[in-house]
């Protein structure tokens, strides 16, 4: 009995030694192996914590119209959507009409949620928000928005990011498919003269960007093709475009017509199909599904924005803190922004080697082996190439 008790108290004694011994320190990690959650100066991390990419925002799409309009507003739907499915975001959307009655509604709407301090992000867009956002934004700057495809009122509020998209970047792959397409030899509707033409709505540096880029593919593809650019002067006539590109068809024999004027644009495509002479080229969304199904027959490929894109991309930016409040992010063929339809029409009756010339030059815009120029910064030189390549 007295030996287990002996060993009772020895064993006692070990395990007090061993409690009040100094515990071992990890090896130092050196400071160049410690990673920790960083913001770029300037920027916030968005989710208030050191994850910023654990953040689940709570978006809303607010409407100034209706979805179902297969361009703009179905496109930024898409996109959201993508994000909610994926789990980045938490979406609601709201379609607040389009009616000139609907007007006062979207200010009170814009209001209504900013006052609510419910949602990371209110995302709007288009050109006829920015005056509503603007009071909205002004009002309450603590709510984030994001405006797609305006820059009226760029670096006036801190809480607004306006996207926008390089339109010249586009405008260079049609460009070099128009270029590529006028010279084909036995394709139908294609005259054996190098004319092409393009409608603009306004001889203003947001069009004439989408020219630039128009000019400058085409050169870059065959320098002897002429362009024949006009303007309507509006958005909404499509009589005066139609009667432009019928003169571009029969006088000068533009066998392929880019209507860059908004609904004014369809008028080009309507001379197009009238008379038999010309392909089309449509613009913003894809106007082989929203167009008429005969004028859509003779679309070959329409310059694309793609807002959807545009959105996921600016959540990637905020997940990864990087930030874009009160500054405007022009995005081009290397983030998605722009792009072209490259199936259906396009591919059932473009030559492939035509085909081939065409992915070549977004795919050297993509990987900046071309830098295309914008009228944005140069509209005299936009103007200048114009000129020069007049029919």
């Amino acid at each position: 009995m007295k030996k287990v008790f002996a060993l009772l108290i020895a064993l006692l004694m070990v395990m007090s030694v061993v409690a009040c011994a100094p515990s071992t320190p990890d090896p130092e990690v050196p400071e160049s192996k410690k990673t920790e959650a960083s913001t770029p100066e300037g920027s916030e991390d968005p989710a208030g914590s050191e994850d910023p990419g654990k953040k689940v925002y709570k978006v809303i799409h607010l409407i100034n119209g209706n979805l179902g309009d297969k361009s703009f507003f179905d496109s930024a739907q898409a996109g959201l959507e993508k994000l909610a499915a994926d789990g980045r975001i938490e979406l609601k959307y709201e379609e607040m009409g389009a009616a000139e009655s609907d007007h006062p509604r979207w200010q009170e709407t814009l209001n209504e949620v900013a006052e609510s301090g419910e949602y990371d992000l209110v995302v709007c867009g288009t050109y006829q928000m920015p005056d509503y956002l603007k009071d909205t934004a002004t009002a309450y700057p603590d709510q984030k928005f994001a405006i797609y495809d305006d820059t009226t009122y760029v670096g006036e509020n801190a809480n607004v990011v306006n996207i926008s998209y390089r339109q010249n970047d586009m405008g260079y792959i049609l460009g070099v498919y128009a270029a590529a397409l006028t010279t084909v030899e036995g394709m139908d509707k294609i005259n054996p003269e190098k004319t092409v033409g393009f409608i603009g709505g306004m001889d203003s540096p947001v069009i004439n960007d989408f020219l630039y880029g128009f000019l400058t593919g085409v050169k870059d593809t065959d320098p002897e093709v002429r362009v024949d650019a006009r303007y309507v002067n509006s958005y909404a006539d499509t009589a005066t475009a139609k009667e432009m590109a019928l003169s571009m068809i029969n006088d000068n024999k533009c066998d392929i017509i880019w209507g860059v004027a908004g609904l004014s644009g369809n008028g080009g495509a309507e001379a197009a199909l009238e008379s038999g002479k010309a392909w089309f080229f449509g613009v913003d969304s894809d106007q082989e599904l929203t167009l008429p199904e005969n004028q859509a027959a003779i679309t070959l490929t329409s310059g694309l924005k793609n807002v959807g894109d545009s959105l996921i991309w600016l959540i990637d930016e905020w997940d990864s803190g990087r930030t874009h409040w009160g500054k405007e992010v022009n995005l081009g063929l290397l983030e998605n922004g722009v792009g072209f339809v490259s199936d259906k029409n396009f591919k059932k009756y473009t030559p492939q080697d035509v085909q081939d010339k065409v992915l070549a030059a977004a795919e050297a815009v993509r990987n900046g082996e071309v830098k295309v120029p914008s009228a944005i910064t140069d509209n005299d030189g936009a103007i200048a190439l114009r000129e020069q390549m007049k029919p």
